[in-house]
């Protein structure tokens, strides 16, 4: 495969549009040969979510996203966002800038957030020499925005290896920050609606076939769809126009040297500001509609999504919890899949906004007490509790 089509790739893959797809895998195809997995995840985020700071593990794992996508030139690769890590699948001609991307992104992260970001870069020839692959579907979130669903377990293998140290990137040098353009951490936690928000994860287990766990992924996701919007925690006209000043302090961090912060914490403000007095006002600036824009923030985002197991923050009353969770115990008890389920008042949204004047901007969604991070520990049984997050 020539360098063109690596390039091209995921352009090519067919779109679904319905949720459900991802449990069919005639809507998954490989990725082609040398390509390269960059991948993190935070360590010790066990601490930092019972400091109450998940919000800031988010923008860590968004940074991942953000760094290697403007290192690349914002084409079109698949990636996801996993809470407190991010993965991006990339041809192998761009090894070398995304391990630059990578390592400064460890960096920043280091620097100005105060977290450790494990970082590496995995070849897919190494996944496929241990009998797993990595094949990727394309969700239509949107008309304006898709997300990459992965599947293959081979993208689960990456994640443990770099997690025994192998395929590890070479440190930036101090003071090394990546491009974080677009970066945003503006929005205040979203209430639940329905009732609650859940984070929901759900590997297979050794004791069920692939058949098995695909039906109940298709049961959960039906049971879910029957919620209002499809247990969307993003209202339809998004979220409320509440912002965190702790926010934007991270954003200016993540956006500006240190010399100019103040001025990027101000412009921030005035774009809040004119922002909310547009949308009161029902005016449009140039091609800019503030309403237009909080409706494409509540439909681009990823509150749904398959990487090796599925994982949902929904918003969903006790009802539908009850039949979800029995289903997830049951399919537990028989072997079929193991999970994690964590309940929370709120959500949390990270975001990545090349400019508000398109309207494919991204939006990754998380539970706002520790989210998918504390679902994660009840698989591997560390037993996290979830906390309150500072905003």
């Amino acid at each position: 495969m020539n360098d063109i089509s690596n390039d091209r790739f995921f352009a090519g893959v067919p779109v679904f549009t319905d949720f459900e797809g991802v449990a069919d895998t005639g809507n998954y195809r490989p990725l082609p040969e040398r390509w390269i997995l960059a991948l993190a995840d935070i360590v010790g985020s066990t601490q930092a979510i019972m400091d109450g700071r998940y919000k800031d593990v988010n923008m860590a794992g968004a940074s991942v996203i953000s760094a290697v996508l403007n290192a690349v030139g914002k084409e079109d690769y698949p990636f996801v966002f996993g809470g407190d890590g991010a993965l991006v699948a990339l041809p192998s001609s761009l090894e070398a800038t995304a391990r630059q991307a990578l390592a400064a992104a460890q960096r920043w992260v280091e620097e100005d957030l105060g977290l450790t970001l494990r970082i590496a870069v995995v070849p897919l020839g190494e996944i496929r020499n241990e009998g797993l692959d990595v094949r990727v579907a394309r969700y239509a979130a949107s008309p304006f925005v898709t997300y990459a669903m992965f599947a293959g377990g081979g993208t689960s293998w990456a994640e443990r290896q770099m997690k025994l140290g192998r395929y590890g990137v070479e440190p930036a040098p101090a003071g090394t920050r990546p491009d974080l353009s677009g970066l945003s951490c503006r929005w205040d936690p979203i209430q639940a609606q329905n009732g609650e928000i859940v984070s929901i994860i759900a590997v297979p287990g050794k004791g069920g076939s692939g058949a098995e766990f695909r039906d109940l992924v298709g049961q959960i996701v039906a049971i879910s769809a029957e919620q209002n919007r499809g247990a969307h925690p993003v209202p339809v006209d998004g979220p409320a126009l509440g912002f965190s000043l702790h926010g934007i302090n991270r954003e200016a961090r993540a956006t500006a040297k240190d010399g100019r912060r103040w001025r990027q914490r101000f412009s921030i403000m005035l774009q809040i500001a004119l922002t909310v007095a547009l949308h009161t006002l029902g005016i449009k600036l140039g091609n800019f509609d503030a309403r237009r824009y909080r409706r494409d923030v509540s439909e681009n985002s990823d509150f749904r999504k398959f990487d090796d197991g599925l994982k949902m923050t929904i918003d969903v009353d006790r009802d539908h919890l009850t039949r979800i969770q029995a289903l997830l115990q049951e399919a537990q008890d028989k072997g079929i899949a193991r999970y994690g389920l964590h309940r929370q008042s709120s959500a949390l949204m990270t975001c990545f906004v090349p400019t508000p004047l398109s309207r494919d901007h991204m939006h990754f969604i998380d539970g706002a007490s520790g989210g998918y991070a504390v679902a994660a520990s009840q698989i591997t049984g560390k037993q996290l509790s979830g906390v309150e997050v500072t905003p």
